[in-house]
């Protein structure tokens, strides 16, 4: 392919249903709170989507200290959800990130189905929101405890709860984790749910020592794995579940891949696994600015190669 001018690149992106968004970059949930610590450095509106950090339809206290730890090439972190709730979310963010052009994805859990569609119907008719993202990676405390998105059946009912409480014209997203033996088996069960697309993926249970004390370095003794280590977990996934979207398995939704994304480089790997769009997460840690480098980074890649638009590098891997 002959090489393009940047500036001549479609970035744009299909989110679910009829949303269309300018470009495929956006947050990870729980990396870059509600944005306003990161609207210093990233105007919401740049992004394609900012995603909240998770919010349950009560205030949450979330784990006790020491809640992270580095890793190689990562980091573990185990918050617990902390968070003031939806009434807080609805309130006071979601006006705040509206005068600023943004286009939210709230992501929201609970310990219940009922609590996940509580808290998502609460969001038809907010300014700015653009979609609900289902953190079915928590504890169902109706099943001793087992990880919703862990079991298809449990991960069924919380999308259908959600995507029944929810307008329809809202897309929901499902947010898978890997610690699975078959993802393509959970994305089949949130999709025949009713899911207009996936979130793929959260972060890896994990758990390292205190060099010093030569117990768990995290309070809430295992954690979840993010950063540049699990990228290659992530766009495992993401290829492995857009094969089945492909070979007609499951039905085709759009994926937001995401894991150790730190560059356009990463972000082109997922979409040629078959993600229609990315989130940056750890990253914005070290480098608050790194969702616009990896926006401005990503078109320069697909400049180089050739691609006159974003959504014709979806899926590559597969042709």
């Amino acid at each position: 392919m002959t090489p393009l001018d940047p500036a001549g690149v479609d970035m744009s992106a299909v989110l679910g249903g009829s949303v269309t968004l300018p470009n495929p970059v956006g947050t990870a949930s729980g990396c870059a709170g509600y944005g306003r610590e990161l609207a210093a450095f990233v105007p919401p509106a740049e992004l394609g989507t900012l995603t909240t950090k998770t919010v349950m339809a009560r205030p949450r206290e979330g784990r006790p200290t020491p809640r992270m730890a580095e890793t190689p090439s990562g980091m573990l972190n185990s918050i617990g959800l902390q968070g003031a709730g939806i009434d807080h979310l609805v309130t006071r963010e979601l006006p705040w990130l509206a005068e600023r052009g943004a286009r939210v994805m709230v992501s929201v859990a609970g310990e219940r189905p009922e609590e996940f569609a509580e808290a998502a119907a609460r969001l038809t008719g907010r300014p700015g929101v653009v979609g609900v993202e289902v953190n079915i990676s928590c504890p169902n405390v109706a099943n001793r405890g087992l990880v919703f998105a862990a079991d298809p059946r449990s991960a069924h009912d919380v999308v259908a709860a959600v995507r029944a409480a929810t307008d329809p014209a809202l897309p929901v997203y499902a947010k898978l984790t890997p610690d699975v033996t078959s993802i393509v088996d959970i994305a089949a069960a949130c999709v025949e749910a009713g899911a207009d697309g996936l979130s793929m993926i959260n972060t890896l249970l994990g758990m390292r020592m205190d060099p010093d004390t030569l117990r768990p370095a995290l309070a809430g003794v295992t954690g979840g794995l993010s950063g540049p280590a699990v990228r290659p977990v992530a766009v495992r996934c993401v290829h492995q579940v857009y094969a089945a979207m492909r070979d007609g398995r499951l039905r085709a939704v759009p994926i937001i891949g995401m894991g150790g994304i730190t560059s356009g480089a990463d972000a082109l790997e997922f979409a040629a696994a078959g993600a229609s769009g990315v989130a940056v997460g750890t990253a914005i840690f070290n480098n608050p600015s790194a969702p616009l480098d990896v926006l401005r980074e990503l078109r320069a890649e697909l400049a180089r190669r050739g691609f006159a638009a974003f959504r014709d590098v979806v899926g590559y891997a597969h042709r």
